[in-house]
């Protein structure tokens, strides 16, 4: 499988969600959370939007490595690198929490995650579900499927210290849920993605790109 033609093409799809502005309902205002129906799949693709006291690149890099995900990322109990492909491009494994007051029981995820620069300090982290035969789907937890993904990190023209962070998701669950549960979670999910990301580098103080850990899985 040509993981890196995959990760190429799944950042070109984010870029493309990031371009098209057509057929948005907001679906939260605090933090904005939009969703329209998705192309990939019968569900929705999700779009929030938060503004991140960081610059652009330390964001980027921020959200790209794996070594301390989830300690700030409280969607998240596990989140290991399983392999890697080259410095821009790797395979994680990842465990959610559940969901929902426990409605949404914990799934796991297998994606090539891939960070691209354009100009303009823009970069896109993107990510997809992949299938990776050295680590097949276990009876643990049902394996769910993410459509193309990906955070967009640009810098705020008035203050580039400040960074526009929006992030899109399309992410089938798999097993016997209900649409209407998800439609009802994802939205606050997401919007407690951006505040914890907001409180994780707070948190972060190494000024410079840390090195990746490969976290034995446990």
């Amino acid at each position: 499988m040509d993981f890196k033609a995959i990760a190429q093409q799944t950042a070109q799809e984010v870029l493309g969600c990031n371009r098209d502005t057509s057929g948005w309902k907001v679906v939260k205002t605090s933090i904005t959370v939009s969703s329209k129906a998705s192309r990939k799949f019968h569900g929705n693709l999700y779009c929030v939007e938060g503004i991140i006291p960081e610059s652009a690149a330390k964001l980027s890099d921020f959200l790209y490595q794996t070594g301390d995900r989830i300690t700030w990322d409280k969607s998240l109990q596990v989140y290991n690198m399983l392999h890697r492909i080259d410095s821009d491009t790797f395979i994680c494994h990842t465990i959610t929490q559940s969901f929902a007051m426990g409605s949404i029981s914990p799934r796991d995820f297998i994606d090539l995650v891939y960070i691209k620069r354009y100009e303009g300090n823009m970069n896109i982290i993107s990510f997809k579900s992949v299938d990776f035969p050295e680590y097949p789907p276990s009876s643990n937890y049902i394996r769910g499927y993410n459509h193309p993904c990906g955070f967009v990190c640009s810098p705020m023209k008035e203050n580039p210290a400040y960074s526009k962070l929006v992030m899109f998701v399309q992410t089938e669950m798999r097993g016997k849920l209900s649409p209407s549960i998800i439609e009802k979670t994802m939205p606050s999910n997401l919007v407690n993605f951006i505040l914890n990301a907001k409180d994780g580098i707070k948190a972060h103080k190494t000024p410079s790109r840390r090195g990746f850990h490969h976290n034995s899985h446990s």
